[in-house]
């Protein structure tokens, strides 16, 4: 697993994209960009481009810890 260049949720800006996203949960960025578009995740579409919310990433994280999908 890779590891994450953030130590705290507060480094992170207010808007995450994908490649923010995946360095956070340590994961490659084609699993970001497919968990962007699963059901329930919380991304705010513009134009073409898919951005998430800090607050409700750090949300979702705190719900989705621990839990097998």
């Amino acid at each position: 697993m890779k590891s994450s260049e953030y130590t705290s949720y507060e480094e992170l800006p207010l808007f995450l994209n994908a490649a923010t996203v995946a360095s956070v949960l340590g994961i490659a960025p084609s699993s970001a960009y497919e968990l962007m578009h699963e059901k329930g995740f919380p991304v705010l579409k513009t134009g073409g481009r898919l951005l998430v919310p800090k607050a409700q990433f750090i949300q979702w994280v705190e719900e989705n810890a621990g839990s097998e999908t």
